[in-house]
């Protein structure tokens, strides 16, 4: 393989993307969707279908709450936040099978995947900066 070959691979093995990550649960594949952000952003807003985890827990709640043999997918904030790579070492450290999802929480909402806050579902958001947009139908 070349080193770009490696790399690239390397990459896909361990991050995904909002896109990715809604395909493979409309799928039902099995994975744990894990929002490692603090509690004020938990209660803003979150993936639906995630639960919470914030990175500095996962050391001592990982173990006790979470199956080994069960791939986990973290997401923090954006691009510019760095605690989903937290969580994911944390994870990793664990022995946990752990990828990330790159964009996090900002750009699942701007490709108008489903989320909610404490009060419940919000209305999705189609950004056509980040994707193209079709009809709700076809999402």
């Amino acid at each position: 393989m070349t080193d770009a070959q490696t790399y690239f691979a390397t990459r896909l093995a361990i991050e995904t993307d909002p896109s990715d990550v809604y395909a493979a649960q409309r799928a039902g594949d099995e994975f744990v969707l894990v929002d490692v952000r603090g509690d004020d952003a938990w209660s803003q807003g979150r993936i639906t279908g995630a639960i919470h985890m914030p990175y500095r827990q996962i050391a001592d709640r990982a173990p006790r709450e979470l199956d080994r043999d069960v791939p986990i997918v973290v997401y923090c904030w954006s691009p510019g936040c760095n605690a989903g790579q937290k969580g994911a070492l944390e994870f990793a450290r664990l022995g946990y099978q752990v990828r990330e999802m790159i964009g996090g929480y900002e750009y699942w909402v701007r490709e108008g995947q489903p989320y909610e806050n404490d009060q419940g579902p919000l209305k999705r958001v189609f950004d056509p900066t980040v994707m193209v947009v079709r009809s709700h139908a076809e999402v």
